[in-house]
């Protein structure tokens, strides 16, 4: 089966628009938007002791600020793409990014706890339309291989990044100004993010509109609530506990019977078509297992950093900042050269293999470790591997869709990133808790004992996490085709929206 390629001019063919002249501002709209999604998921962590502090929440309720926000984002992502097909991108998109102003809005002001995780869940609903809105407006618009591969490998960047600047904004609203402001400041991007998207995006609706399928639609949004919340559930629940394991289990065979389903219905929300292919289905699970990982850097780095050697939140942030600068650098190197050149086969497992290394580093983490020796290395190693991944990944698994399926597309790329990412938190919190509470089971619980059990907790996450990438590097080794993709003259044009 032949691809499009991503390192070949494609010309416009006959009765299919152009690519718009103010293209590269249409990637910024996206590109703003999107930051605002991503950061999202991590900007309020630093921010959690403070709310909780100002509006008397429990530790037991604190999760759920979070898991509110992450269970609307995930179950709802393929509704919001179908939604993006059947009713047109731009509309979608604009609802979705004044709907999520909006409910930023309603959090910031929150008096009260259930106000608080009220605004966090509507942010979760409208940013499941504006992400994957975002990506198949990006799809539709860069045509040109040459200016696709740059695209994607921006969007990338900030797909891969936005979590640590989330970290970086979140201390400093945190630390200068007030928790609220991690949720007010979305504001900002909306404003921009709407006018652009006002005056650059074009307007239009599908010529063939797709039917919506219904029991598609509830089946796949009450499954991945299942699991998003089972995973979200491990975190303070036991996996031995019906709370877990009974959601997994129910949203596992409501995703099977959505499968079976999408074979037999007519008008299928998620067509096989869009998964099937080969290079397509290995960027879904490179996406997947990305977000998974990445966790071991964010979470409990951000805990080192913050508990062990007593940065303060902003200065926290900071260091995230050279894996951030490595990673866009690579993002581009990889679209634009390394792609093209020798193809996705050595080019993702190559990534994989860094950032795995770069876990490994971390395990070497003590009390007395310095950022500049020990940290550094690791989070630069990490960012030049996740640049390999992300951005390739997210752009082959958009490649060679037709103008039909183009959001539904994009929203399971969006879907794989945040199943993975819960189901990182999840399997890496626990197995950290359980490695803390072993070591310290047959110790005297000093405050020595008690730190060397912290790092021996981090240490095993980032051993997971490095096992993790090592599984990925094997999937992207296998599953992706030998040899630079080449053009399908048959493939369908895409169709601007």
């Amino acid at each position: 089966m032949t691809q499009t390629s991503v390192d070949a001019h494609v010309d416009t063919p006959p009765g299919v628009e152009p690519a718009p002249a103010h293209r590269w501002w249409v990637l910024a709209v996206i590109g703003l938007a999107q930051l605002m999604v991503v950061l999202d998921a991590t900007v309020v962590n630093i921010a959690l002791p403070s709310a909780q502090h100002a509006l008397g929440f429990s530790d037991a309720d604190r999760q759920w600020v979070v898991t509110a926000y992450s269970l609307a984002f995930g179950s709802l992502l393929l509704i919001g793409g179908r939604l993006a097909d059947l009713i047109g991108r731009k509309i979608v998109f604009l609802v979705g990014v004044g709907g999520f102003a909006a409910a930023s809005a309603l959090a910031g002001a929150a008096g009260n706890f259930e106000v608080l995780v009220t605004g966090r869940a509507l942010q979760g609903l409208f940013g499941a339309m504006l992400a994957p809105a975002a990506l198949s407006l990006l799809n539709t618009t860069f045509t040109d291989a040459k200016e696709r591969a740059k695209a994607f490998g921006i969007f990338g960047a900030i797909a891969g990044a936005g979590g640590g600047i989330g970290l970086l904004l979140g201390g400093v609203l945190t630390e200068h100004l007030s928790w609220r402001w991690t949720l007010y400041v979305n504001l900002f991007f909306a404003v921009f993010a709407l006018a652009g998207g006002v005056m650059f995006l074009r307007r239009g609706a599908p010529a063939n509109r797709p039917k919506l399928d219904l029991p598609g639609t509830l089946l796949v949004s009450a499954g991945l609530f299942g699991l998003v919340y089972g995973f979200s559930n491990a975190e303070s629940h036991h996996w031995s506990s019906p709370q877990t394991w009974g959601f997994l289990a129910a949203g596992g065979v409501l995703l099977a019977l959505f499968a079976w389903w999408q074979t037999r219905t007519a008008h299928p929300l998620l067509p096989l078509r869009v998964l099937l292919d080969r290079n397509r289905g290995a960027s879904f699970l490179v996406v997947a297992i990305s977000g998974a990982g990445m966790f071991g850097v964010f979470l409990f780095l951000t805990y080192y950093l913050q508990v062990s050697l007593h940065y303060t939140p902003v200065n926290t942030g900071l260091a995230f900042l050279p894996m951030i600068g490595a990673l866009v650098v690579t993002a581009q190197l990889s679209t634009i050269s390394l792609i093209p050149r020798f193809g996705p086969k050595p080019v993702v497992p190559l990534g994989m293999a860094m950032a795995a290394g770069g876990m490994a580093m971390l395990t070497g983490l003590g009390l007395h470790s310095t950022y500049a020796a020990n940290v550094l290395p690791a989070l630069l190693l990490t960012g030049l591997g996740l640049g390999l991944v992300l951005p390739p990944a997210m752009s082959l698994a958009t490649d060679r869709i037709g103008a039909e399926d183009a959001g539904v597309a994009s929203a399971a790329v969006n879907t794989m990133q945040q199943i993975g990412g819960s189901i990182g938190t999840a399997l890496l919190n626990t197995l950290a808790a359980s490695a803390a509470t072993a070591y310290a089971a047959s110790r005297p619980h000093t405050p020595e004992v008690l730190a060397q059990a912290q790092l021996h907790s981090y240490a095993t996450a980032y051993w997971w996490s490095a096992g993790l990438f090592a599984a990925g590097m094997l999937v992207a080794a296998v599953l992706y085709r030998r040899g630079k993709v080449t053009v399908d003259p048959d493939a369908p044009a895409a169709v601007h929206m």
